[in-house]
């Protein structure tokens, strides 16, 4: 049933009674000032969490001439992993299982085929038993694990979630290092953020985090990761698509400066928007589409990029370059063609290098204006690794079918459909 337009009308008119506060020329004149003054460093509790790797500044491009020059890496990789999305069944069991899968250009077949699946179990019942050895299956292309997580009933679904994509993803792109030789992208950070974000959850989580082997061992892979791809020479950047980072904006906010923004990227949004006000339909904000606006590159280290930048702990894991060389730098890119902002992040081993953060800066700019939108080799990589409502439920019969028990279900699967995600 559709609104009727007496009612549509009345629930427009609440807008009338709400104040937005400043007005949105305020809001930019803020944003400006604190992109001018905060940032060359950024300080918060007497940390520098953000840092200008040369200087605070921001460039445009024009679409058309970016996406028309020589590219500086000639092939790449994508990677990605997508799950079926956390399973409670009756019994008590808890499950997500995760495929990975590499992209190439130009198109590499085998690399295409094979995957990496990881299973992770949640379970009440201390008699619950998993076999935890790694499988070969397609003729060896592929491999598969389970992995049996802790009781943490209240987080159960999370963790069984972060922790069977980051394992896929993370082994996957270790096993298939030899075969990157020129450019990697990451679908998503390049640190498992969502897991690194646990400390901050709750104190459940954050003893987990510290005392579980599990997550330690997820995260050696990407430190190891790193090395690999040091050692070779070869780069690597996480490609955010969407990013939702906080630091800036609690730094702002600590500073007893009111930040008009949810997060960061609606700053830099801000700071990296161009257009003009026109006087049409009251004083109107016109953005102008026809280039691409970047930042300059920093190095993070608060938040979740603090376990990894130079005093961090890295939650145990040994470092074997210097601690520095695995810190998170970045860039934000905004495209006012779908008025979007995009973080790439890449360690400092590689960013450090002026010619090599130049290139990579190229080369990003390039694949967003080209496929308008994020790079192509991750949205190949994000379809060969996608597992299809269809495909999902199938898996999920299967396991009701294995467990000799059914999904427990609630009144929105019914209404909804049991694919909510």
């Amino acid at each position: 049933m559709t609104l009727d337009p007496v009612h549509f009308e009345g629930i427009a008119r609440l807008a009338r009674r709400i104040d937005h506060g400043a007005d949105e020329r305020d809001h930019r004149a803020f944003a400006e000032t604190v992109w001018r003054e905060f940032l060359d460093p950024l300080v918060h509790d007497g940390r520098t969490i953000l840092e200008p790797i040369d200087g605070v500044s921001r460039h445009l491009v024009d679409c058309e001439d970016v996406a028309l020059c020589a590219r500086p890496f000639p092939t790449e990789h994508g990677l990605d992993a997508g799950t079926i999305n956390p399973t409670t069944f009756r019994n008590g069991l808890v499950i997500d299982i995760a495929q990975a899968a590499m992209s190439a250009t130009p198109s590499d077949l085998d690399v295409h085929r094979s995957r990496t699946v990881v299973a992770t179990v949640h379970s009440n019942d201390e008699t619950a038993r998993v076999d935890d050895r790694w499988d070969r299956f397609d003729e060896g292309y592929s491999r598969s694990r389970a992995v049996k997580v802790p009781p943490l009933p209240r987080f159960a679904e999370g963790v069984v979630h972060a922790l069977a994509l980051y394992l896929a993803e993370s082994e996957h792109a270790r096993d298939h290092a030899e075969d990157v030789t020129d450019l990697l992208v990451l679908d998503g950070p390049l640190y498992p953020r969502g897991l690194l974000r646990w400390a901050d959850q709750h104190p459940d989580l954050a003893d987990f985090l510290l005392e579980d082997p599990r997550p330690a061992t997820v995260l050696e892979n990407y430190v190891r990761l790193v090395e690999t791809f040091v050692d070779r020479g070869v780069p690597l950047v996480g490609f955010v698509k969407n990013p939702a980072t906080r630091v800036l904006t609690r730094a702002v906010k600590a500073k007893d400066l009111e930040a008009p923004w949810t997060d960061d990227s609606a700053f830099f949004s801000r700071i990296l928007e161009r257009g003009e006000y026109v006087e049409r339909d009251g004083d109107r904000w016109e953005r102008d589409t026809s280039a691409l606006t970047y930042t300059g590159w920093f190095r993070s280290r608060g938040g979740v990029d603090r376990p990894l930048s130079a005093d961090g702990d890295a939650l145990g894991v040994e470092r074997r370059l210097d601690a520095e060389q695995y810190e998170v730098t970045f860039f934000v890119l905004y495209d006012p063609r779908d008025d979007l902002c995009y973080r790439i992040e890449a360690p400092y081993a590689f960013t450090g290098d002026p010619d090599l953060r130049e290139r990579l800066t190229r080369q990003l700019l390039q694949d967003v204006a080209i496929s308008h939108g994020p790079p192509g080799i991750v949205e190949k990589a994000d379809e060969l690794a996608r597992i299809s409502a269809v495909e999902k439920e199938s898996l999920r019969e299967s396991l009701e079918r294995r467990f000799a028990t059914a999904r427990r279900r609630t009144y929105d699967d019914h209404r909804w459909g049991d694919d909510l995600g």
